[in-house]
């Protein structure tokens, strides 16, 4: 239950990310969510440390978070839409 007392939305074992109470947007739920956005954010951070040319660094960084966002899109309970602050 949230704290307006209204139920969360139903889970599947599939998804990783829950439906961000304010805005648009995902967080992770599950230890699948986790391990993905901290190995992406460090992969992003080896990117930006070890390779070279700076066009090169930014189109793999681009592309990591792209990818992040997609996933996290697909395995969001709920789906993604702007929220005003209720889980419905």
């Amino acid at each position: 239950m949230s704290r307006d007392n209204k139920p969360s939305p139903p889970r599947d074992e599939d998804d990783w990310f829950v439906p961000k109470l304010f805005g648009i947007g995902a967080t992770p739920a599950t230890w699948q969510g986790w391990a993905l956005t901290l190995g992406t954010i460090g992969l992003v951070v080896l990117d930006m440390r070890f390779v070279e040319p700076r066009l090169t660094r930014l189109i793999v960084a681009a592309g990591l978070i792209l990818a992040l966002t997609a996933i996290s899109w697909h395995k969001t309970a709920g789906g993604w839409r702007w929220r005003w602050g209720t889980r419905d």
